[in-house]
């Protein structure tokens, strides 16, 4: 995801809910700049799900073995 400096702009057309559209014009919100915002969410929420999707058996083996092991270097820790 880039900055909007420097970024180049692509018009889009999106249907938005009439309601939710009046509300955010009644709050004098930047209606493009919301969906955009809202926009780098979804982004980042799908990238954050993939990655764990991607990696679920490494996860649940690190898991099995801590259950089996502990974690390495617990001895050290201080709380």
């Amino acid at each position: 995801m880039h900055d909007d400096a420097g970024s180049s702009r692509k018009p889009a057309e999106l249907e938005i809910d009439a309601d939710l559209f009046s509300e955010a014009e009644s709050l004098s919100l930047n209606v493009s700049h919301a969906a955009e915002i809202g926009i780098k969410a979804a982004i980042k929420a799908e990238r954050e799900r993939r990655w764990k999707e991607e990696n679920k058996p490494a996860i649940e083996a690190w898991n099995v073995y801590v259950e089996e092991h502990g974690l390495p270097l617990a001895k050290y820790r201080q709380f």
